[in-house]
């Protein structure tokens, strides 16, 4: 059976994600690489830089194995997704909610319909876990969740097929064994710094996102960029990240932020992007 038509839609990532980077995508337009060959991104979540860059190369990690499965059955089985994402629709409910978010079926197919029924209907598009590994997020309060999206699903899956793109779990070290000159081009955005004892959102999944895993990743910044590889970082605007960083291009970017309990705190908070050198 042929696929439906693509219809042209503005493409974006298919995930709500916390913390994503649609909307600051025209504060970092300035600070991308003129060329490159091979992109990198080792935290993948909903992928914004990747879908507006949309490079002929590529190579996409995360260490979340519900994510990657999500990503490559979109690639390769994405009418299977719709179709399966049609039937949580019409079922959606908080008490199906629950149901789903408390069962993990064995299929590769229904795992990624339902990562994206939990990621478009739960509380701001959060991904944490329990020690367990399981997901715990809430149910967002939505009077009408747009839980499928099938042109923007197809778009996505046609740029994933149309371009070299390996989509895989590893941790983000595993850019080392592959990013090595001045044709590549990595962005790494990390689980921020917190910056106040009620913004640790480090626990990303059950792998706690330490300290010292951000000293980590600078020395893996500091080894690329000694490769000539261009190098660009998202993190908190904070003196421990500053600090890290120092000896790098620092640009401050406004960011909405959406995650807080009271929604007085709500606004613009400052970040950083760090870049290797002019790129």
């Amino acid at each position: 059976m042929s696929s439906p038509a693509l219809k042209q839609v503005p493409l974006r990532p298919f995930l709500k994600w916390a913390g994503g980077k649609n909307r600051l995508i025209p504060q970092y337009q300035p600070y991308f690489p003129k060329s490159f060959n091979t992109y990198y991104e080792p935290f993948l979540g909903g992928g914004a830089v990747f879908f507006h860059l949309q490079p002929q190369d590529a190579v996409l990690t995360d260490i979340n194995p519900e994510l990657i499965n999500t990503y490559c059955c979109v690639k390769e089985q994405v009418e299977e997704v719709i179709d399966i994402l049609h039937k949580h629709q019409r079922q959606h409910s908080q008490d199906y909610y629950y149901k789903m978010r408390s069962h993990i079926p064995s299929p590769d197919i229904e795992r990624a319909a339902r990562f994206i029924y939990l990621n478009r209907t739960c509380f701001n598009g959060l991904y944490r876990e329990n020690s367990k590994g399981k997901f715990n997020v809430p149910i967002g309060k939505y009077k009408n969740p747009q839980i499928c999206n099938p042109e923007l699903l197809r778009s996505a899956s046609a740029t994933l097929r149309m371009r070299n793109v390996k989509i895989e779990k590893n941790s983000f070290e595993y850019v080392l064994e592959f990013a090595n000159s001045s044709d590549d081009f990595v962005y790494f955005d990390p689980p921020y710094y917190p910056v106040s004892s009620t913004s640790d959102f480090t626990a990303y999944s059950r792998d706690f996102f330490s300290k010292n895993d951000q000293t980590e990743l600078k020395e893996i910044f500091v080894k690329l960029a000694g490769r000539g590889v261009k190098v660009m970082l998202s993190n908190s605007d904070c003196d421990f990240i500053l600090d890290l960083y120092s000896q790098f291009k620092i640009h401050k970017i406004s960011a909405p932020r959406s995650i807080n309990s009271n929604g007085k705190k709500r606004g613009n908070v400052s970040e950083i992007l760090v870049t290797s050198r002019d790129l």
